[in-house]
């Protein structure tokens, strides 16, 4: 398949690479526990793709723009990945998913939700959800549901340059001046209290385990607490030693982000409902 087969300006191919249009072409439909699994996991995707969005034209080197845009792209693939699968389930489409669902239907976690802040803040809440991603789709790389397992094999290629971004950035912030370690530190301190709600065995966990489908975040805290505590031992950071936020389950219950991040995303596909380029 050659660069740009497809009929879209936005949905473009490269090489054989799989692709959501495959997904939805391959005829495979998700089981409803297969269906929230990955409806949960696209969210996820998905919202911190968007806070990431926002670093274009604005991140503190050109490079930068790119870089964090570029990993935004990535996301956005997972998402849509996820989404066209979860959608087999219910008849429905990735954008349905994506632009016509409400606030309380999203099951994104707090991490991702949060402000980008500064720089410092960003690349610590990077390095935290992409050890966490990383963590979670090598273990379903094993799952039993082909294309869940398809998709995770794709992910983790992607998400090793997401960990290595962040490692480089931590090390480089913490070893670097007085004010760049002040800022990556106050970055992890911001964002350490929504960790804890990441490895959480909620219902949808364990229905995806139960199912060979997909992993309990409880048996990846391990591998991830090793880790982070190797990169920020050597950027010379403390593991912050604060509390856990109240965790609201993946509702956005405690959340005063989601709503914002979504009215943004939404606004557009919502005025013009049907709309193609």
């Amino acid at each position: 398949m050659s660069y740009a087969s497809q009929d879209s300006a936005t949905k473009q191919t490269q090489g054989d690479a799989i692709t959501p249009e495959d997904i939805t072409a391959s005829g495979a439909v998700a089981s409803e526990t297969a269906a929230n699994y990955a409806l949960m996991l696209a969210d996820d995707a998905l919202i911190l793709a968007q806070r990431l969005g926002w670093w274009i034209s604005r991140a503190p080197e050109m490079e930068e723009d790119i870089a964090l845009g570029n990993i935004a792209l990535d996301l956005v693939g997972h998402a849509r990945f996820l989404y066209s699968y979860a959608g087999s389930a219910w008849g429905k489409t990735e954008d349905d998913l994506a632009y016509f669902r409400d606030e309380e239907e999203f099951r994104s976690a707090a991490i991702v939700e949060q402000e980008n802040g500064d720089f410092g803040q960003t690349i610590a809440r990077q390095l935290i959800v992409s050890y966490y991603m990383y963590g979670l789709y090598t273990a379903l790389e094993q799952s039993q549901d082909d294309t869940i397992a398809a998709i995770a094999a794709k992910a983790v290629k992607e998400l090793e340059y997401h960990v290595d971004h962040a490692n480089q950035w931590t090390l480089r912030l913490g070893l670097g001046t007085e004010e760049s370690h002040r800022r990556i530190s106050e970055g992890f301190y911001y964002m350490w209290p929504y960790v804890g709600e990441l490895f959480e065995d909620l219902p949808v966990h364990v229905d995806a385990a139960e199912a060979g489908i997909g992993v309990l975040p409880s048996t990846l805290r391990e591998e991830f607490d090793t880790r982070i505590a190797a990169v920020l031992d050597r950027a010379e950071i403390g593991i912050p030693d604060v509390p856990q936020a109240m965790s609201g389950n993946r509702t956005g219950r405690f959340s005063e982000y989601r709503s914002y991040i979504l009215d943004e995303m939404q606004s557009f596909a919502r005025k013009h409902p049907g709309a193609t380029w």
